[in-house]
């Protein structure tokens, strides 16, 4: 099965490409030119880089090699689905665009005749008439002459072959067409780039809670998720998401998955920031399905060593006065470190809030099973790349923001990184201070 998932997923991306070459290199350059060489060469090399940059980190190749093939092969992956988007959309363009350069075309050859006919308007001199004939002899009448044959109209050039600007129409449209698809595309990654490397913005978000005490009135919980250290975003990364959660002042931060892309011997440096949170509370972690990719254990010691307590399928009282639990991911099923509710939630009392930090959304039915009254949660990106929000809408209850099932909320957070290509685009990153209001108060 996987590998027949494989084929698939190879024979559409060898596809996507045919057709990027054609209107992107075939169509736009001379056949044999240095031109056509060129662009070939990127279609072959940079579905390539792409391919080392999704399977180098689990092949294990050295971290300087994933970094140096991170860059262009996630950013072309990016650049490829924007730009077939726009070309696809250029398809309907092309027809119209021709048809319109033929009409222009027309207009102008029938104003030539016209102006050939009116001396006055081009300019020329007025012919002089001739002199009147002198009167001659009578004689025989000479034998008139044969006329001449009429001359045959020039022929009229085929639309697609008349030119524009000294090239083919064919070839004028699809260079227009070409042009603004990889503008489009271009545009789009480069903002969305700069969007995840500028760092996450602070979202407020307020949460009443039936059971909260008056006393916890005001709450306020930070919540990051899917930072995702790796080979394109490092240590800066990680200090830009510490300073942004650090102005905020929270009474708790909570770190909800996906902290990282990689092993703690590669990555530990770039995890280095984080030990400068700061909250009233403390910092506390649950891992997310990347972290099983990674050496979940490993992380875990790791982030306990930065200062963050890690919650696997266990709770603990918060002073303010409820509840805090956390389980793992259900990635760690396979390793036998799956959620555990019974655990981490079965003898609690009831009659206090609880909030749960749980990395995916999916678990939100085990969570009203088991009387939680607010689940934070991330994974899903809210999409990262639009229109990936649909597909991750199948996948998910709620792909972002705060929504009721039962008398549970969950909330799921955007995150503060990107996975893959580093660029959100329709979906930005966000860091959500969450403050907990008391019905009560």
């Amino acid at each position: 099965m996987i590998a027949f998932f494989l084929v698939v997923v190879l024979g559409l991306l060898a596809l996507v490409h045919w057709y990027v070459w054609r209107r992107m290199v075939r169509d736009v350059t001379a056949p044999g030119g240095l031109a056509r060489r060129i662009g070939t060469g990127a279609v072959i090399a940079l579905p390539v880089l792409s391919v080392a940059a999704l399977v180098s980190g689990r092949a294990g190749v050295p971290f300087a090699v994933q970094q140096a093939v991170a860059w262009p092969g996630f950013l072309w992956l990016a650049t490829l689905l924007y730009l077939v988007l726009a070309l696809v959309v250029g398809e309907a363009v092309r027809p119209l665009l021709t048809r319109w350069l033929a009409r222009r075309a027309a207009g102008a050859g029938a104003a030539v005749p016209a102006a050939a006919e009116s001396p006055a308007r081009t300019g020329a001199a007025a012919p002089v008439p001739a002199p009147a004939p002198v009167p001659v002899p009578e004689r025989l009448p000479a034998p008139a002459p044969a006329p001449e044959p009429a001359p045959e109209p020039a022929p009229t050039p085929e639309p697609q072959s008349a030119p524009v600007g000294g090239v083919s129409r064919r070839l004028f449209v699809s260079r227009v067409v070409g042009g603004a698809a990889a503008a489009v595309a271009a545009g789009t990654v480069a903002n969305g780039a700069y969007g995840v490397l500028r760092g996450p913005r602070v979202k407020r978000v307020t949460v009443p809670l039936a059971k909260l005490p008056r006393a916890a009135h005001g709450y306020r919980i930070a919540v990051v998720s899917d930072i995702h250290l790796g080979p394109t975003l490092g240590r800066a990364h990680a200090q830009r998401i510490v300073d942004a959660i650090n102005t905020t002042q929270p009474d708790l931060i909570a770190v909800v998955g996906d902290l990282v892309d990689g092993t703690v011997e590669n990555l530990g440096p770039a995890a280095e920031p984080l030990a400068g949170l700061r909250a009233r509370h403390g910092s506390f972690f649950v891992t997310g399905n990347h972290e099983y990719f990674s050496g979940a254990d490993a992380w875990v010691d790791h982030v306990r060593e930065l200062g963050m307590r890690p919650l696997r399928n266990e709770r603990l009282e918060i002073a303010a006065g409820f509840d805090l639990a956390g389980v793992d991911d259900v990635a760690g099923e396979s390793e036998g470190q799956g959620p555990d509710f019974v655990r981490a939630l079965g003898d609690r009392d009831r009659s206090r809030a609880a909030v749960l930090l749980a990395h995916q959304p999916v678990v939100i039915d085990d969570a009203v099973a088991h009387g939680v009254d607010l689940q934070l949660s991330g994974h899903t990106h809210g999409g990262q790349l639009w229109p990936g929000n649909l597909l991750a809408g199948l996948a998910n209850p709620t792909v972002a923001g705060l929504e009721r099932y039962g008398d549970t909320q969950l909330y799921v957070s955007r995150g503060a990184g990107a996975w893959g290509p580093p660029v959100r685009v329709g979906a930005p990153s966000d860091i959500t201070l969450v403050q907990l209001a008391s019905k009560q108060a």
